[in-house]
């Protein structure tokens, strides 16, 4: 169903985006699907779904490609004798498998990610495994040398020494043989406060301008999340076994596959889509109950 569309907006200038997010199920029983969780977003474990996604931008439409639901199907005894699951397949491992299948039927030029997947295997499989180029943000304790015989030496200094606010620096990470470019991005949020973003990049002939304009368009990946949750029911399955619910998700995700092509029909987004459904169905469900109360005629 998405293919054809992702066909007619596709170039070059297209980005793979890949992030996970974590729909919170706290009432559902627990199976390999629906189990806990970390959520850095609330620093504590959560039950729910985690399920990572890769979404295609380009032309101002934002397609879902492929989605991986973690799925905890190990269990095992932790060393106070409780049991637990764990997943056989890392997000890791699915990161590299939806990259892998948007590189067999898609062309883009990026892969964007956060500092969750900016593991150097995935570097590596990104540059070279898949030909493509990748800027991820990078967490302020990674080490990095400043040049090849730094590295050769063992010299290695925090990523924070390296580069200073609104500039780029080549740089060389231990497990990569391939140079990688670091920008720092200083910004505030709508509180006031200041936070800083270290994004590293495996193309050398990017600038600072160019690096942290193209990584902007990670965003769109928080606004799918936001919308199949709010829009397209996803949090409301009311299934209690695997693959019904996923199931119930997968469907979910087509229903804002839908919601998209119609917010460029109708140039509308996809929470005044769903308004406008609610208003006219509203209106033919009062129409409809008139119709039946009016008196038959003899």
């Amino acid at each position: 169903m998405v293919r054809p569309m992702c066909e007619e907006i596709e170039d070059e200038n297209g980005v793979l985006i890949i992030d996970d997010s974590i729909e919170e199920k706290p009432y559902t029983d627990c199976n390999d699907l629906i189990c806990w969780h970390f959520d850095h977003t609330v620093n504590r474990s959560v039950k729910g779904v985690n399920f990572v996604s890769a979404i295609y931008d380009n032309w101002g439409m934002n397609l879902p490609t492929g989605v991986c639901f973690v799925k905890k199907d190990v269990s095992y005894i932790d060393k106070e004798g409780k049991t637990k699951r764990k997943s056989s397949i890392s997000k890791q491992e699915h990161f590299r498998t939806l990259v892998q299948h948007g590189t067999q039927h898609l062309r883009f030029r990026y892969v964007l990610a956060d500092s969750w997947f900016a593991c150097s295997d995935n570097m590596q499989f990104v540059v070279e495994d898949c030909k493509r180029d990748f800027i991820m943000a990078m967490k302020e304790n990674r080490k990095v040398a400043l040049s090849k015989q730094d590295k050769a030496n063992g010299k290695y200094i925090s990523i924070k020494e390296t580069v200073s606010e609104k500039c780029v620096r080549s740089v060389y990470v231990e497990q990569l043989d391939f140079p990688i470019l670091i920008a720092k991005q200083v910004f505030k949020d709508g509180n006031g406060v200041a936070g800083t973003l270290y994004l590293a990049c495996s193309d050398l002939s990017l600038s600072y301008e160019q690096i942290t304009t193209i990584y902007q368009r990670r965003w769109k990946v928080e606004e799918y999340h936001k919308s199949i949750k709010s829009n397209t029911a996803f949090p409301k399955s009311p299934t209690r076994t695997v693959m019904p619910q996923q199931s119930h998700f997968i469907a979910s995700i087509m229903a804002y596959v839908k919601l998209e092509r119609l917010k460029i029909r109708c140039s509308k987004n996809h929470f005044a889509l769903k308004s406008l459904m609610l208003v006219n169905a509203t209106k033919a469900a009062w129409c409809t109950m008139q119709k039946f109360s009016e008196p038959k005629v003899a």
